[in-house]
């Protein structure tokens, strides 16, 4: 398959059998902007879906939900708008998102259960429904196989570029393709994925497969970032398999095939995880926490999640000031019970700065500062507990986070 109309900025999306791709400028909410996408499906494919858990869930999280129910994970469409939440609008809310997939169906011949809806952008206000209705047929008219990377800009709302990516897999006899596309920078560490993440293949694979390589893929990725700890109201990643590559329908994740979507999965899931990271608001650090050995794996995410979640470990992070103890500090208030601190150490890359409860003796403070210039950081917190161990990934808090969250509705 070619990627050439889908490569650009050192990304390549393949196109994926059995799904065309749009994206358009509608003006929901700002001009000369893709910011309405839609990503078609043929009959017969077959998806899973997590959502976010905050209360305050969206209109279109909620509809997709009911649709994704009703049409017994067998979606036909994905319409997904960008600039306009369609969160905290009550039922007008779920009233527009429902209309824009009755509209959407019409056009296309489907139930307006087969049309699933997502949102991101401004949340409290309602989803203009005019521009959108009105760019539909444009939408449709322009759906194509080679269209991803077109999609990826037109998800986006303050990432500063696109997060794409594809990988081959092999399983009894037959090759098959997996492409994804994600969006988010802000509002980012959910209790679910990320804020919108979507990904095809042609593998054949039954719902509940999927299902369950989806969460385990989602909770070795995006549960492991976070960029400002805050849960957005529309999160949303959705897998689909359209079954063109052919083969047996599978039915066991550990079958072979199950294995190896599975690791495929896993694998691109991560890239674009960690992509959402590196494109993180105002973001001038890349940063890995290593917590190693815990009691058990929670123990190693509560410190991990601690630190990464920290306003003064991230401003230290983006000044490049080597003040460990405000890694010591999050670390002693993540909640470990009976913690020793004498068994805990800590280091930046590989340089050793405290064990036995203080500054290690071969601390060399020049060394870890030359290490906090670069852009890529790795903090490694050994607890001496046990044989756990857990890795997030988050970034730093610069000036530019505060100026792009006071005039995100400007």
């Amino acid at each position: 398959m070619s990627a050439t109309s889908s490569e650009s900025e050192g990304l390549v999306a393949l196109p994926v059998p059995g799904v065309t791709v749009s994206a358009v400028e509608a003006g929901i909410r700002y001009a000369d902007r893709l910011d309405l996408v839609a990503l078609k499906f043929d009959q017969g494919t077959t998806a899973a879906a997590v959502f976010t858990r905050n209360a305050f869930c969206a209109a279109p999280v909620i509809v997709a939900r009911e649709h994704l129910a009703a049409c017994d994970s067998m979606p036909r469409l994905l319409l997904i708008n960008t600039g306009n939440a369609n969160a905290g609008t009550g039922a007008p809310g779920i009233a527009a998102a429902r209309r824009s997939c009755e509209e959407a169906a019409t056009l296309l011949g489907l139930s307006a259960h087969e049309v699933l809806p997502f949102s991101t952008g401004v949340i409290g206000e309602d989803l203009p429904l005019a521009p959108l209705v009105s760019a539909l047929p444009t939408l449709f008219s322009a759906l194509s196989p080679e269209h991803w990377l077109r999609a990826a800009h037109g998800i986006m709302t303050t990432d500063t570029r696109p997060k794409a990516g594809s990988r081959r897999f092999a399983a009894n006899g037959r090759d098959y393709v997996l492409t994804g596309i994600a969006k988010g920078a802000g509002m980012l560490r959910p209790d679910m994925a990320t804020m919108l993440a979507f990904l095809t293949t042609d593998a054949p694979i039954a719902p509940s497969v999927l299902d369950h390589l989806l969460r385990r893929a989602v909770e070795m990725s995006f549960h492991r970032i976070t960029v400002d700890g805050d849960t957005s109201t529309n999160d949303a990643v959705l897998l689909a398999a359209t079954g063109a590559g052919d083969g047996e329908v599978c039915e066991d994740p550990e079958s072979e095939l199950g294995r190896a979507l599975g690791e495929a999965l896993e694998a691109l899931c991560l890239e674009l995880a960690q992509g959402l990271v590196r494109d993180g608001e105002g973001a001038s650090k890349f940063v890995e926490v290593d917590v190693r050995g815990g009691a058990d794996e929670r123990e190693c995410l509560d410190v991990a999640f601690t630190i990464a979640h920290s306003p003064l470990v991230k401003t230290a992070l983006f000044a490049g000031d080597p003040n460990w103890g405000r890694l010591l500090a999050a670390i002693g208030r993540a909640g470990l019970r009976d913690l020793d601190v004498n068994g805990v150490r800590i280091l930046i890359n590989d340089a050793l700065i405290a064990e036995k409860g203080s500054r290690a003796t071969s601390y060399d403070e020049s060394e870890v500062a030359a290490f906090m210039q670069q852009s890529d950081l790795r903090v490694i917190v050994e607890l001496g507990r046990g044989q756990a161990d857990a890795r997030v990934w988050t970034s730093d808090f610069s000036y530019d986070y505060v100026k792009i969250n006071a005039e995100y509705r400007s």
